[in-house]
Order: C-alpha cells, then structure tokens, then sequence
C-alpha cells in the first residue's frame, strides 16, 4: 500500500506522543513493504527527505511567525499536496486543525482518522474555540471513512455521540531493559532520589497541581519537570510562580528516548498528570520503562493502569504521596505494568493492529 500520515509536526520526534507513534508505525510499515509517506513542519530541524525509508515532505507551517492559525495552514498545504500523491490510504492523526480542510481530502484514498482525546474539553480554550473544536470533531467522523480510538471512553462516546464505530488501538512502548545509570549525571540526580513529570505544559495536564503538592510538601526531593516551558505562557508561568523552589528544576524538553527511559527508569515517583486524552503514549512509555506511577484519576488512566498505580485529584493528594510513597515498596505494581506492555501495549502489537486494520479497511472500501 501507498500511505500517507498528516497531522504531526514531523518525525524524528522532537514534540510529543503523536510524533513518536507516527515515527514506530512509519518505520515498521516500511519494513512490510509498504511505501509510507510523513509530513513534517517546515520548522522541524530534520530536513533530510528520507528518514529510515519513510518518506519525508515537508510543507510550509507558519506557525512560528503567526502563532496557532499557523497550524491551520500547515494542515491546509499537507492536505492539498496529498491530492497529488494517489496514496491508498490517509492515516490523519487527530483532526484539531484539519477536519475544516476535510472536504479537500482526496476522494479515491481512503481516510482513517485517530480521533485523539476530548480536544473541545482542554481548559486553555475559551468558550468560543471549545464550540469550534467540537464542531470539527463532528465533522472529522463525518468525513472519515474509518475512525480509530486510542481509548475505550473515546470508543464509547463516538458511539454515543454519533453512532459511529470506531476501531479501538491503543499506543504502544517498548519494554527497556538497557538502564545507564551514568546517565543521571547529566541531570545531577541520583537514581530513586528524585520524582519527575513529562507533559506538554499545558492546564488539562495538571501541572500546577501537581508541583502546588510538591510545594507543599515537607519531602525535599528533587523534582524534574520535563517539558517546554517556554513553548507557551502557561509553561513560562509556571516557571516564574516556582522560580524560588530549588527543589523545582524545569528542563524544557528532552527528546532522546534512551535519556527519556533512564529518567524514567531509575525515579522514584513518575507523576502523570493529563486528563483529557485517550490512552495518552506518555503513560505507556512510562509503564514500559519501569516507572513508579502516580496519575490523575480519570477514565483514561484508570483504564489502563488499573490497581497498578496510585492516584490524585488535587495538590493535598500529591503531597501525601511525595512525602510518604517509595518505589522500592511497589514492586507488585511495577511488574504488573511490565506484564500490560509485553502483552497488551508493545510497539509491534500496536503497530500490528494498525496494519491489519488497514487491510480490512482496504477491503471494505472495494
């Protein structure tokens, strides 16, 4: 097959979750035989136009220069340079900025689209937006062929909402087993002494919550916050409100997974603070790197971490556990959540699914 994959910034990952599924599924398609396509941000330091044996375009974002409309255009041009590329199918990961271009989509591919999380439910949107985002959810499952729910509650509510079935997949991670402790150095901590978060800085993610605990709490660990705060004025907030906490160390973001896995890896407490996704590809990655977790209780997280983690609802709950949880005690909980990644959440599970539902697509859409 001949496939496409739009609504990512780009590959090698250097941003979030989407980024990296679409770089393990590219690379593994290509593997299959398949002939794979990626688009890519004019702003993504990769500019080569091979990566791994994928195929990169890039297409014009002018997002640096406009700020968020710019994400519309860059949708725009990677949706009409797709019409000229006669791909069998368009995997289109999410549809935020792209489901208003919908009706140019080409109409001899078939579209298959990852419905994300609850975009029209994140807190940095006003009330005006949130009616837009709800609006272009409604038009991303009309116009799709196919729909993918990386979560059972967004499988639910697409069928509730508007009867539409939905293919639920999951993310996926590998199961690291490689750990460097001489790693830790970099970031001047030493291993099961410090708690951490990754997240893009964003309300819905629970930031302030959770370092408001850490504030709080009598436990002087170490604490990584691993994300870009200064992508957003909500991330350079955090960092002024917090700038006199030594205990706070804001890193901006880290986009090496092997560093990503050691911090993960030899942590004491991993605090998962998103509330509005599926199954956010954050979480599973720290399932698979042996991460002691502790995650905002909703739904999503719920679903799949189970009774293998602990969870808050407000800054009281995260100083309790700061102050009075340690890995080394979990054991159960952690090889619990290895087992859910070897069986369940692995990469080439994921990838798999993803394959074999695009062959059933392929022939129901004959």
């Amino acid at each position: 097959m001949k496939i496409g994959i739009i609504g990512t910034r780009g590959i090698p990952n250097h941003y979030g979750g989407f980024e990296q599924f679409a770089d393990s599924l590219s690379t593994f398609l290509v593997k299959k035989k398949h002939e794979v396509f990626v688009y890519n941000s004019s702003n993504h330091p990769f500019k080569e136009k091979i990566y791994k044996d994928v195929n990169i375009i890039h297409c014009l974002d002018p997002e640096n220069k406009v700020g968020t409309i710019g994400q519309f255009v860059y949708d725009l041009n990677c949706i009409l340079d797709s019409r000229k590329r006669n791909y069998d199918i368009i995997l289109q990961l999410g549809y935020t900025s792209s489901s208003i271009w919908s009706f140019l989509l080409p109409s001899k591919s078939i579209i298959i689209t990852n419905m994300d999380g609850h975009e029209w439910n994140r807190s940095k949107y006003s009330s005006g937006t949130k009616r837009f985002l709800k609006y272009a959810e409604k038009l991303a499952v009309i116009k799709s062929n196919f729909l993918i729910s990386d979560s059972l509650g967004i499988k639910n509510y697409l069928k509730n909402k508007y009867n539409k079935e939905s293919k639920y997949i999951a993310y996926g991670s590998d199961i690291f087993d490689n750990p460097n402790e001489q790693i830790l150095e970099k970031y001047t901590v030493k291993k099961f002494n410090y708690n951490m978060l990754i997240a893009r800085l964003e309300p819905e993610n629970n930031i302030d919550v959770i370092l408001g605990g850490i504030d709080k709490s009598k436990d002087e660990t170490p604490f990584l916050v691993i994300g870009g705060y200064k992508l957003n004025k909500y991330g350079r907030s955090l960092k002024e409100k917090y700038k006199d906490n030594s205990q706070i160390k804001f890193l901006g973001g880290i986009y090496n997974m092997n560093e990503l896995n050691n911090l993960r890896y030899f942590s004491n407490i991993y605090f998962h603070g998103h509330s509005v996704g599926g199954t956010n590809p954050s979480l599973v990655e720290a399932m698979g790197s042996n991460a002691f977790i502790v995650a905002h209780k909703n739904k999503f997280n719920m679903s799949i971490l189970q009774e293998d983690a602990y969870y808050f609802e407000n800054n009281i709950d995260i100083q309790f556990f700061a102050e009075k949880l340690k890995k080394e005690k979990e054991k159960i909980k952690l090889k619990n959540n290895l087992k859910k990644i070897s069986l369940y959440y692995n990469y080439d599970n994921i990838n798999q699914l993803y394959l074999s539902f695009f062959n059933e697509c392929t022939s129901l859409f004959k």
